[in-house]
């Protein structure tokens, strides 16, 4: 049976989501770059708190340039007061309640220590949670038409001149601005369901691992190998990259990992 991976599919998969379409939606309102700014001032003013429970934000935060994990774990939790007010009344009470929704089930998921009634009030939060979140895609998304991310045209942009460049057809891969619907029909939003019962078979989130706990990192990367894990691949080419000459890198890597392997 596969198990959750709460950093992947929260984290990084459905609150990235989210937070990326709230960004849309500011661009959309009237004075959306100043609405952008503020929020990222407001971030920017959140003082760091506990040793790395809130780290400090950046100055550019909505642009998302070179984020973490615990990056977005950050921004969920502060997120209610920096969005409150930049949409208009009746759809800033939407998105007020859904990101509530969404930092209680978050934090309720991420518990240490589960008892019969946690896991009432999880599984009570998680359909709220559902609720706000078709409420939120009908009315607040259905009202506005998102563009793309200044960031997201740059590299439309970008891969179109690429594309003429290297097709035949003059035109090739151009196009103009594409529009940015929020999609809840993905993978990442369809396994919120499956928390509780994950929790309920197997114990805490924090309890069970897909990675391979081992201190040497050339044994690292090849029991991935064998065993199909790639989670700590990660680690065994941060230790290959500073043996590299840093020119035509992916061929060198390729090489301390065929010498790894015969070793």
């Amino acid at each position: 049976m596969l198990v959750v991976d709460f950093m992947h599919e929260c984290e990084l998969g459905t609150w990235k989501a989210l937070f990326t379409h709230l960004i849309h939606l500011l661009h959309t309102i009237p004075g959306g770059d100043h609405l952008v700014t503020t929020l990222d001032n407001r971030l920017n003013c959140i003082p760091s708190y506990g040793n790395g429970v809130i780290c400090k934000f950046a100055n550019n935060t909505s642009k998302m340039k070179r984020l973490a994990a615990q990056d977005f774990e950050d921004i969920l939790q502060c997120a209610m007061p920096v969005f409150k007010g930049l949409f208009p009344a009746d759809h800033d009470e939407i998105i007020q309640l859904l990101l509530y929704r969404f930092a209680q089930w978050h934090a309720l998921t991420k518990l240490r220590m589960h008892s019969e009634s946690t896991l009432s009030v999880l599984d009570k939060t998680f359909k709220c949670l559902t609720h706000q979140l078709h409420k939120f895609q009908k009315f607040t998304c259905n009202t506005f038409t998102t563009m793309e991310l200044p960031k997201e045209r740059a590299a439309h942009k970008h891969k179109a001149t690429h594309q003429c460049l290297t097709s035949d057809i003059p035109d090739a891969g151009g196009g103009g601005q594409r529009t940015k619907k929020f999609n809840m029909n993905t993978y990442k939003f369809h396994t919120i369901g499956d928390y509780l019962q994950t929790i309920q078979l197997f114990g805490m989130i924090d309890s069970f691992t897909s990675q391979i706990v081992c201190e040497h990192p050339f044994h690292i990367f090849h029991l991935n190998l064998i065993l199909g894990q790639g989670e700590l691949v990660h680690r065994a080419l941060n230790t290959f990259y500073p043996l590299t000459s840093k020119l035509d890198t992916p061929a060198q890597l390729a090489k301390h990992e065929h010498c790894c392997c015969i070793l």
